[in-house]
């Protein structure tokens, strides 16, 4: 049994500025032009960590927002060569120093007749390899982002477009890049907690 002195519930709560933790801005577009323009012009002003939430891909938008070339080409290749390599591998030591067989004068591995094995793990591999790295890069699976804070978040899926400015970057100022958010047009912009 919980006694009154005991319970959580009866304890004053005391919230101020300082606890609360801001993880951005976010402000809703239109249209994916308007949203890519809004990108432009925040780059030009000098913000750098910027992010956007579309219903769809936007065409440009990832050099509008400066992202790096993406390193899951070279996790593939690596996950291909790594398939091919142990289907050889396998083969050779299966056929030639675990279990050698003389049928008919054969050689103990001949790479033609290890062609498709080999192609099969390099494909498995490469597939493994480009699904775990994509979930990996992407930090998924992630269940909550701070961006699910903001009100008219489910818009992203739908029909809206959404810039949000994170609270980490250098020329940050809650008023004045929410003040800058409206004058590039967006609609609804408001702080975000984390």
């Amino acid at each position: 049994m919980i006694h009154s002195e005991d319970s959580v519930l009866d304890q004053p709560v005391s919230t101020t500025a300082a606890q609360v933790e801001i993880h951005g801005i976010l402000g809703e577009f239109d249209s994916p032009e308007a949203l890519l323009e809004a990108v432009k012009a925040m780059r030009e002003r000098g913000y750098t960590r910027l992010d956007a939430y579309t219903p769809f891909p936007v065409h440009g938008m990832d050099k509008a927002l400066g992202a790096r070339r993406s390193r899951l080409g070279l996790v593939s290749l690596t996950g291909g060569v790594l398939g091919a390599s142990a289907a050889l591998l396998l083969q050779w030591w299966t056929g030639a120093v675990d279990y050698p067989l003389v049928i008919g004068g054969k050689p103990f591995f001949a790479f033609e007749f290890s062609i498709p094995v080999t192609f099969e793990l390099t494909v498995l591999f490469a597939a493994f390899g480009t699904v775990l790295g994509m979930l990996a890069f992407n930090g998924l699976p992630r269940l909550y982002h701070p961006a699910f804070n903001y009100s008219r978040f489910r818009g992203a899926t739908d029909d809206r477009f959404l810039l949000a400015v994170d609270a980490a970057d250098p020329k940050f100022d809650s008023e004045k890049t929410l003040m800058l958010m409206r004058s590039l047009g967006a609609a609804h912009p408001e702080v975000v907690e984390a």
